[in-house]
């Protein structure tokens, strides 16, 4: 492949099966699907759709619990940073926080919801003494009609994400000078640090910010295991559609799909108009000069909630750990009368098969993601290639469009060309969402290397080609396996991609754990759970070990 050519090869895989799967959805929806006999234009899916007695609720349901998880993690996330970054407490907060973005969320879910169920490790420390119970409580939490604890899960796993993106926007925006002049005026320390350094800062995570909306208005596998069931949210209930055995739902699917898309859009475009209002506001507070010294109780607060996240999900992980090893385990005991490895015995080998695949899928996207982007990244560098913002935008094209909008379409079209729903299929699907990750964490690095050593290397008589394979890429072999680390970790966590793109054929670690949500083994839900985490851990611990095992020798070639 011409290294030219690279960074058009790398936007028609990612974005091709976008468009395609948007395409398969839309037509549909609007009645053309000639395998299933529409041949013509057609409202009757609109209306089917229109005539489900759930729509209002499940709509309402995406709406809330989007925009509510995504306005507190950007809250909290901004409070913890100004109040406290630079400090011990903040080093120990993000050490506490960063390892759980290797966390899949379907784990994560699953964590939260063996720690706050009414039988859940929470209820069991405060009983009897406390509550007086000596059964589980007839409480809905899990699964409540509202979708509070959704939104609970949505937060303590996009804190993490949202933290790591405004750490790299940071320095950036000079915030040790900048805090230090607004303290010299009197500002409390986050009160400053919201009026000069916040508004730089979300200029540069604007689209992670968008990213997070749309994925937790569209999320599926944590809605099935912590949503409302009656009705649940409309992009669970559009799966349900897609998975009826009558094939004329596929047209009602298609209908909800479009719908789900564009109330993702209207609350995109009201995030939009909210930053206005928001910037209007901010100039309007900020040319008041309040001081606000005693900003101390947010700052703690927002210490206790960060703390309080970081270990809602460390806490629900070692829960599952110990329920996968679990023996008779009575109500209120906090821990099992026994320990047992027998639900290890009786169900490892049947997670051999998930495993592999997982590993295998995994692997694959993510080798095919890292040899695109390292492809584009060089492309750049030799031919001076300049992206701007219109790249950054296509590169998140597919973290803004739900997967439920365009990934059933996809499904349709293949099916319709009579391709293989198997493995190879599925990689491609998940190379779509490996691939903006991947090209995020590589790029600053990539870009960032000192290139006078390629100047010194060239003097000697080296050629391009040399220099990166000799040079550039053993120097950011660190970054690189980070990179790596990450882009297993996001085709690891991929349910929706895997089932609707391998038909159901193609069995992973994820989709096989949320498949078990409906059931009531704690034992087999834990041990899954724990198997999922511990493939995607294990990355990253390879990631981590791997440069400090080739350049022992070379302590500065260790972080790239």
């Amino acid at each position: 492949m011409r290294l030219r050519y690279a960074p058009a090869l790398t936007l028609a895989l990612m974005l091709g099966p976008v468009l395609a799967g948007l395409a398969g959805t839309l037509l549909p929806a609007f009645g053309i699907f000639p395998a299933l006999g529409g041949t013509a234009p057609s409202l009757a899916a609109m209306r089917a759709l229109l005539g489900w007695p759930g729509l209002g609720p499940a709509a309402g349901l995406s709406l809330s619990t989007g925009l509510a998880a995504t306005v507190l993690s950007l809250i909290l996330t901004a409070l913890i940073v100004g109040s406290w970054h630079g400090t011990r407490a903040f080093r120990w907060l993000e050490a506490a926080l960063s390892p759980l973005l290797s966390v899949p969320h379907a784990a994560a879910a699953f964590g939260l919801a063996f720690l706050i169920a009414p039988s859940g490790w929470i209820a069991r420390a405060l009983s009897p003494w406390a509550t007086g119970w000596s059964r589980p409580p007839d409480l809905l939490i899990v699964q409540d009609p509202w979708g509070l604890t959704m939104t609970l899960g949505l937060v303590t796993k996009e804190m993490p994400f949202l933290l790591l993106m405004m750490l790299a926007a940071l320095p950036q925006a000079q915030p040790r000078r900048s805090l230090t002049v607004a303290q010299a005026l009197g500002y409390g320390r986050l009160t400053g640090w919201l009026k000069v350094i916040f508004p730089r800062v979300y200029a540069q995570i604007r689209l992670p910010v968008y990213a997070v909306l749309a994925y937790s208005m569209s999320v599926v596998d944590v809605a099935l295991i912590l949503g409302p069931n009656t009705p649940p949210p409309l992009a669970v209930q559009v799966v349900r559609w897609m998975s009826d055995p009558d094939l004329a739902q596929r047209f009602t699917a298609a209908a909800g799909a479009t719908l789900q898309l564009a109330l993702v859009v209207a609350a995109l475009v009201l995030w939009r108009l909210a930053e206005t209002a928001a910037a209007r506001l901010g100039r309007a507070w900020v040319a008041g000069g309040r001081r606000h010294h005693a900003d101390a109780p947010a700052r703690r607060i927002a210490l206790i909630l960060g703390a309080l996240s970081a270990g809602a999900v460390l806490a629900g992980l070692a829960g599952m750990a110990l329920w996968s090893v679990a023996g008779f385990w009575r109500f209120p005991n906090v821990l099992p009368d026994t320990l047992t490895l027998n639900p290890w015995m009786r169900h490892g080998p049947a997670l051999l098969d998930p495993t592999i695949d997982t590993i295998l899928i995994a692997g694959a996207a993510t080798t095919l993601a890292l040899a695109l982007t390292l492809a584009c990244l060089q492309a750049e560098q030799r031919y001076g290639l300049s992206p701007g913002a219109r790249s950054l935008w296509l590169l998140y094209l597919p973290l803004l469009i739900p997967q439920v909008a365009f990934l059933p379409g996809l499904q349709t079209l293949a099916l319709m060309a009579g391709a293989d729903m198997g493995r190879g299929a599925v990689i491609l699907g998940h190379l779509v969402f490996v691939l903006p990750y991947v090209f995020l964490s590589l790029g600053d690095p990539f870009r960032s290397w000192d290139s006078r050593q390629a100047t010194v290397a060239a003097a000697l008589g080296a050629g391009s080609a040399r220099i990166f394979w000799t040079l550039r890429l053993p120097m950011l072999l660190a970054p690189v396996l980070t990179a790596a680390a990450v882009g297993f970790a996001v085709s690891a966590g991929q349910y929706l991609p895997t089932l609707l793109i391998g038909a159901g054929r193609v069995q992973t670690l994820t989709t096989e754990a949320v498949a078990l949500a409906s059931g009531g083994d704690r034992r087999l839900i834990g041990l899954y759970a724990i198997a999922q985490t511990g493939v995607v851990v294990l990355g990253f611990a390879l990631a981590i070990a791997a440069p400090r095992l080739i350049w022992a020798n070379r302590r500065g070639m260790r972080a790239g």
